[in-house]
């Protein structure tokens, strides 16, 4: 039976995570606000940095690399994905056709 040590020194994988979003957040902003490029292009870019942010996030805040049991966490993660899916095209259906 092993033991687990927890450590309670400073969390700097959180400031350093924490500081990863504030980059991808103000990059998202310069690309929107100071670029020229074309609408399309700013859409992607910033779309391409919001998914790049959330698996940082899932990694970093939500302990996605701890654990006995990765599987349980791989469907929880589905799971949630499956959920957003449903309730966004779900709410695209029913606005749309009014049913």
């Amino acid at each position: 039976m092993s033991q687990h040590t927890k450590t309670t020194g400073f969390p700097i994988s959180h400031v350093m995570g924490f500081l990863m979003s504030l980059v991808l957040t103000f990059g998202a902003v310069f690309v929107a606000l100071k670029t020229s490029l074309p609408l399309k292009t700013i859409i992607w870019v910033i779309g391409t940095l919001a998914v790049i942010q959330a698996a940082m996030q899932l990694y970093m805040f939500m302990h996605m690399n701890e654990g006995e049991d990765g599987k349980a966490q791989l469907i929880n993660i589905v799971y949630a994905f499956f959920i957003a899916a449903v309730t966004v095209f779900g709410t695209v259906w029913v606005m749309s056709f009014g049913m």
